[in-house]
């Protein structure tokens, strides 16, 4: 044991000296003249000006001037997203399906990559296969940029012997998930921007228009209408205890943001809630489901158990709910059911969704099955968030009119009151 430690030990440190002993790519400036003596200048990554200007002259261009690029201050180094992982997935696949080795498809891509991180990513990943490691083995490190799906479907690939096929897969996989994602986000948004905005100008009226009418009022020498009075007391409390409004909705929001990462109680109980929301819980409610049938498709396409592809799917899901009813019907297929009687024991998934598993299931093209409806509950998912990008702009424009109207009408009910009074 302590010989096989050691021999591990030195294995690491070999790979490590091995990453830092590799030349650094960046980018450089260059100024040239072309075949025809015209002056061409550009941008070129390499490891070296000589290696450059090798280039520029296997390309029929005379280098005059050859120099790194300037880095900016203020330039932040960019994260990884999920969408570069999905890009840099259908660039594994298209390269793996043209007849590229993936040690030489790994290297062209982390050559060639515009983020720092990314490169930094995938030369070790290249240095773990070079060293003998398979691939999947090579990924798990790095579970904040390939999830437990992602490394079991490769791995599938490896033992079946047709890793293009299984990238080509997950690239597809990936950019559903993102694009959906998209659209889940496009659809909280709205409702969101509608109380900031409601919020924002209530405040700003009754801290700076408000008063000004106050003052105004002050010389009436009458009492003031109810409602008008009601909207001052308001002003006056926001004007001397802002400050507590202020750090009220600050306190707020970090204990929501709290609860949420501590508990998962709470984490629970927000999932149930929002499924319940109008017009946004039914679009979450169908996300849900183009995520589950997404996932256990391309899992069961690509060779992965059912058993497995489920739980996986769960996980996938994106909601508690959802999540434990997929977990309720792993268990009942482990134990001899069908996957869709399963389903229905639920109550959740709707018959649709249960009659073409059972078709699949039946037929047995379960993966091109969910494969559709993955497809129509996307295609849902998007017709209704279009519908509620149409519907939430009126209904942005009535909830601000009538906040600011309401408090207009509070302002000018005693200039009524008095020029009744007058007449």
């Amino acid at each position: 044991m302590a010989t096989a430690s050691l021999a591990k030990t030195k294995t690491q440190t070999k790979k490590q000296k091995a990453a830092k002993a590799q030349p650094k790519v960046v980018t450089f400036e260059w100024k040239g003249t072309n075949r025809d003596g015209k002056k061409t200048s550009g941008e070129l990554r390499g490891t070296s000006a000589t290696e450059i200007k090798a280039q520029l002259k296997s390309q029929g261009v005379n280098p005059k001037v050859v120099k790194k690029k300037a880095e900016s201050l203020f330039k932040s180094d960019p994260k990884i997203k999920p969408m570069d992982i999905a890009m840099m997935t259908r660039q594994i696949a298209t390269m793996l399906a043209a007849g590229v080795p993936i040690v030489t498809t790994l290297e062209m891509l982390g050559r060639g990559h515009e983020k720092p991180k990314m490169r930094e990513l995938l030369a070790t990943i290249v240095s773990d296969v070079q060293s003998g490691i398979p691939l999947s083995d090579s990924l798990k490190p790095h579970r904040k940029y390939f999830d437990d799906l992602y490394v079991d479907l490769v791995g599938a690939g490896e033992h079946s012997g047709s890793l293009d096929a299984v990238f080509d897969r997950i690239a597809t996989y990936r950019e559903k998930a993102e694009a959906l994602k998209s659209k889940i986000k496009k659809a909280m948004f709205y409702p969101a921007a509608v109380v900031v905005v409601a919020i924002a100008v209530t405040v700003l009226l009754l801290l700076f228009v408000v008063p000004q009418f106050e003052s105004i009022f002050a010389g009436f020498g009458a009492e003031l209408p109810a409602f008008t009075q009601m909207i001052v007391g308001i002003s006056r409390w926001l004007q001397s205890s802002w400050y507590f409004f202020v750090i009220g909705i600050v306190v707020f929001v970090f204990l929501f943001k709290r609860a949420h990462l501590q508990s998962q109680n709470f984490r629970n109980r927000i999932d149930e809630l929002v499924l319940k929301l109008p017009i946004v819980g039914d679009i979450l409610h169908k996300a849900a489901m183009a995520r589950f049938a997404r996932t256990l498709s391309t899992t069961f396409a690509a060779g992965v158990p059912l058993i497995d592809g489920l739980e996986s799917a769960a996980g996938a899901s994106g909601n508690y709910v959802y999540k434990s009813a997929l977990l309720k019907v792993r268990q009942e297929v482990m134990s001899g059911m069908q996957m869709n009687v399963a389903m229905r024991t639920t109550g959740l998934f709707p018959d649709m969704l249960i009659q073409m598993v059972m078709i699949g299931e039946e037929s047995g093209g379960l993966d091109e099955m969910l494969n559709k409806v993955a497809n129509i509950y996307e295609m849902q998912v998007d017709d209704a968030v279009d519908g509620l990008s149409s519907l939430i702009e009126p209904i942005m424009m009535v909830v601000i009119g009538t906040l600011v109207g309401g408090l207009i009408v509070g302002m000018y009910l005693p200039i009524f009151q008095m020029g009744n009074i007058v007449g």
